[in-house]
Parts: C-alpha cells; sequence; structure tokens
C-alpha cells in the first residue's frame, strides 16, 4: 500500500484552497487563516507571522486533537519565520465525516503532503508531536518528499510496541491499587467506567502533564477533540492501544531521515528518553534535547523554553542550507 501514496496525492492537491485574499506562494506567506478542501472535508489551517526564513508546519498529536495547543509556541516562533499549524480532517474546526474508513494513517500522511502542497511550500522544516511524529515520519519515509530542510520529532510515537512498552513501565511506577484498576477494567473489558477513568487521570497527571497547573489556551474551546477517532486508531487511553494503529512501526526507515533531525521530550515524558535515544541512534547526526520541568505537553507546559531550542536548531539549520 505505502509505494502508492504518491499516485493518491494528486487527487488532494486537486482540491480547493480557501485562502485570505493577500496570500501569494512565490511572495512568502502571510497571517491569514483558511480551509484546504480534501477529500472527505475541509481542513483547516492557520498562518502565524511571516517573513524569509523557511516556514515551520506543526503536526499536532492525536489522532483526534487538535493544534490549538501550540498556539503560544507558534506565536514565539513566528517572530522569526511563518508557522503553520492545521488541524486534522475530523478534529478541531476541521469538517467532520462521518466516513470512519478515512481514519487511518495512509490517509493521514496524504493529508499532510496536500497541505504542504496547497499552501506552497516548497521548502519547510516539519515538527511533529507525539501521533503527529508518527505523520511527519511516515510521510518522509514514504513519499520522500523534496524541500524537507529539517524534522522535528517531540515526544514521537514511531513504533506502538515501543510506546506500550514504556507504558507499562510508566504505570508500573503509579500505586498498586491504581495498576490493579487499570488491569481489572481492561481484562473486563469496562474501559468506560468511572473508576477506570479516575485511574487513567493519576497516569496523565504524572506523564501527560508534569505541571499540574497549565491551562490550555482559550483557542482549545474553538477547536474540541474527537475521540471517536482516537478510539478507531488508537485505543481507549494513551497506554492501552486497541485501534489501527496497534501494528504501526516506522522504525526500519528512520535510516531515510538523512535532514538535520531533533528529538525534543519532556524529562517526564511518556515518550520516554531511553527510548528516544534508541530513535536517535537510527538517524546518523540527529540530536535530543530534553525539556527538564515537563510531561508528554512539553510544547504547551514549557513552551517558552521550547521555542528557544526550536528556533535554535532552525537558525542552525537555515545557515548551514544558505552556505
Amino acid at each position: 500500500m505505502r509505494y502508492r501514496l504518491k499516485m493518491f496525492v494528486a487527487a488532494f492537491v486537486f482540491a480547493a484552497v480557501v485562502l485570505h485574499p493577500t496570500f501569494a506562494a512565490a511572495a512568502g506567506l502571510v497571517p491569514h487563516e483558511g480551509f484546504v478542501q480534501v477529500p472527505g472535508g475541509p481542513v483547516w489551517y492557520r498562518v502565524f507571522g511571516s517573513g524569509t526564513a523557511t516556514p515551520l508546519m506543526i503536526v499536532h498529536g492525536g489522532p483526534g486533537m487538535s493544534s490549538c495547543i501550540f498556539d503560544p509556541l507558534a506565536s514565539l516562533v513566528s517572530q522569526y519565520r511563518p508557522v503553520i499549524v492545521y488541524d486534522q480532517l475530523g478534529s478541531g474546526r476541521s469538517g467532520r465525516p462521518m466516513d470512519t474508513s478515512l481514519w487511518n494513517a495512509e490517509r493521514s500522511v496524504r493529508e499532510l503532503a496536500a497541505i504542504r502542497q496547497a499552501l506552497g511550500l516548497r521548502k519547510v522544516h516539519l515538527m511533529g508531536h507525539s501521533w503527529g511524529g508518527s505523520v511527519v515520519a511516515d510521510y518522509v519515509i514514504t513519499m520522500r518528499p523534496a524541500g524537507v530542510e529539517s524534522v522535528v520529532l517531540a515526544g514521537p510515537l514511531l513504533s506502538t510496541k515501543l510506546w506500550i512498552d514504556d507504558a507499562n513501565l510508566l504505570r508500573s511506577q503509579l500505586p498498586a491499587d491504581v495498576q490493579e484498576v487499570l488491569r481489572r477494567n481492561e481484562q473486563a473489558g469496562t474501559v468506560q467506567s468511572k473508576e477506570y477513568e479516575a485511574a487513567t487521570k493519576v497516569f496523565y497527571g504524572r506523564f501527560l502533564y508534569h505541571q499540574a497547573d497549565v491551562k490550555k489556551p482559550e483557542s482549545c474551546e474553538q477547536a474540541p477533540p474527537n475521540y471517536e477517532i482516537y478510539r478507531i486508531m488508537w485505543g481507549p487511553t494513551e497506554f492501552y492501544a486497541t485501534g489501527n494503529l496497534s501494528m504501526f512501526d516506522v522504525t526500519p526507515g528512520l535510516k531515510q531521515l538523512t535532514m538535520p533531525t531533533m528529538f525534543v521530550v519532556g524529562r517526564y515524558d511518556e515518550a520516554r528518553l531511553e527510548t528516544v535515544a534508541k530513535f536517535q541512534a537510527m538517524i546518523p547526526g540527529s540530536i535530543v534535547k530534553v525539556l527538564e520541568n515537563s510531561g508528554h505537553m512539553a510544547p504547551l507546559e514549557e513552551y517558552d523554553a521550547y521555542a528557544v531550542t526550536l528556533e535554535d536548531f532552525l537558525r542552525e539549520v537555515d545557515h548551514r542550507s544558505r552556505k
């Protein structure tokens, strides 16, 4: 199936693009928002900032979540370059088709390719957070696109097996009674119960968010998640995979990421530093940066420090490309 991806992209790019009147690809991006119409429905996007530096495109996690958590980070980084975010089809401010066959990794990769081409991003830096890291890595590996100047994989999901191995290790650090509630409900198929939900929050309070007082941007009120997509593709919780991504694994292709690549993780991330170090070893020349006061949601928990880390890397890549 993978080798046919390029054949499918043409159909995506054929779709109409709703843009701000002042947009002109040749002249560079300007701040605006709009929709890219793709098979299945409209995908909402927003451009932060402007300038001549190579744009950064951020792909959010989930599946089924939205890009709103990146607003503070995008606002800071867009002081130097355009930053593009988008809500994947079915989530946030994008269209919500009823066709559940749309919710798979291959379509998500084609969606990224279509949006990039529609916005005229001949050269681009790509950043993927969590499931977004899956999309970015899969896009580069399967489509081998030109013009990807660098890749940032933030707390990435690159192998479901390794993710669950990490999750099981992190679960073993929870109180014994919480572990028992999780185990019992998963075995009984009662993962919708109140006690399972409460036990899940204990895990999330340690490894999803490390800082208890973090608040989502107000824009998230207009960008609700779609938990149906999350359940279909992933499962009921971050640490229990039952969906169609249960066999997902792009690690055999990581060596194809020949462009500058940076991993960024929170110290208390669900994507454990030890596992990310293994991914780093698969990509010659790649680097790892750690945000010391964050969990998995480091782009929101430490967006100011994240912006510095990100922009330092992007500037260095831009500088090298100009030589």
